[in-house]
C-alpha cells in the first residue's frame, strides 16, 4: 500500500483549517505591503508592452523604407537601361534602308521613352512614400524615447519599494511556507482559487455576529456549529469563502 503524504497523516482537519487561516493572515499582510506599490507593477508592464509594440512598428517601418529604397534603385537601373536602348535605336535610325524600318525603330524609341516616364513617376511616388515613412519613424522613435524615460522612472520607484519591503516579505513568505506544510494540495488549490476570485483576496474568514466575515450574509446556526467543530471544511453558501470559528482569531 502506497504511503500517504505527511500532511494527510499528521494533521487533523481542524489543524489544516487553522493552518489555512494562518496562511490567510500572512497573505493578507503581504497584500497590504503590495498595496504600497499601487498600480506601479501594472504600469511598468503596460509600458514594457507598449515599447515592445513600438519597436515592432519601427522594425516594420524600416523594412518598408528598405523595400522602397530597393525599388528606387531598380527603377533607376531601368531608366538607365532605357536610355541606353534609346541611344542604340537612334544610331540604328541613321542606317535604315526604308521607311518601314525607320517607323519600327521609332516605335521602339517611343516605347522606351514611355518606360522612362512611368519609371520616373514611380520614383516620385517612392520618394514621397519614403519621406512619409521617415516621418513616421521619427515619431515612433520619439515616443519610444519618452516611454523609456517613464519606464526607467517607474522601475526605479518600484525597485525602491521592493528593496524596502524585501526582508519583510521574505520573512512572511517563510511563515507562509511553514503553514502550507500542514495543508494538503487539494485545500491549497481551493484556497488559491477562492483568493483569485474575490476582490480583497480573503479566501478564509471568521464568522462574526452570526454572519460571514467576507460577504456579511447570515450563517445558519447548524453551519456555525459545524464551523466551531472544525471537523470538515465549511464554506459560505453565498460567497464561497472558507469559514473559521471567531474564537480562532
Amino acid at each position: 500500500m502506497a504511503q500517504k503524504k505527511t500532511s494527510e497523516v499528521d494533521y487533523s482537519m481542524q489543524e489544516k483549517i487553522m493552518a489555512l487561516y494562518e496562511l490567510q493572515k500572512i497573505d493578507s499582510q503581504i497584500d497590504e505591503i503590495n498595496k504600497v506599490k499601487g498600480e506601479l507593477p501594472l504600469e511598468v508592464q503596460d509600458l514594457e508592452d507598449e515599447i515592445e509594440g513600438l519597436k515592432t512598428r519601427i522594425d516594420n517601418i524600416n523594412a518598408e523604407i528598405e523595400e522602397l529604397n530597393s525599388l528606387t534603385k531598380q527603377r533607376k537601373r531601368e531608366v538607365d537601361q532605357s536610355k541606353i536602348q534609346i541611344s542604340h535605336y537612334k544610331e540604328q535610325q541613321n542606317n535604315v534602308r526604308n521607311n518601314r524600318e525607320y517607323d519600327s525603330i521609332t516605335k521602339e524609341i517611343e516605347y522606351q521613352e514611355l518606360e522612362i516616364e512611368l519609371a520616373e513617376k514611380r520614383l516620385k511616388e517612392y520618394a514621397v512614400a519614403i519621406k512619409s515613412k521617415k516621418a513616421q519613424l521619427e515619431d515612433a522613435e520619439a515616443v519610444v524615447a519618452d516611454r523609456n524615460l517613464d519606464l526607467t522612472a517607474k522601475k526605479t520607484e518600484l525597485e525602491s519599494i521592493e528593496a524596502e519591503t524585501a526582508d519583510q516579505v521574505a520573512a512572511l513568505e517563510n511563515k507562509a511556507a511553514k503553514a502550507k506544510t500542514k495543508i494538503d494540495e487539494r485545500l491549497l488549490t481551493a484556497y488559491n482559487r477562492i483568493r483569485r476570485s474575490v476582490r480583497n483576496g480573503l479566501a478564509v474568514v471568521t464568522v462574526k455576529r452570526d454572519a460571514c466575515g467576507g460577504c456579511f450574509n447570515r450563517i445558519p446556526p447548524q453551519r456555525q456549529a459545524d464551523v466551531r467543530q472544525g471537523k470538515k471544511l465549511i464554506v459560505c453558501e453565498y460567497c464561497g469563502r472558507i469559514l473559521v470559528n471567531d474564537d480562532q482569531e
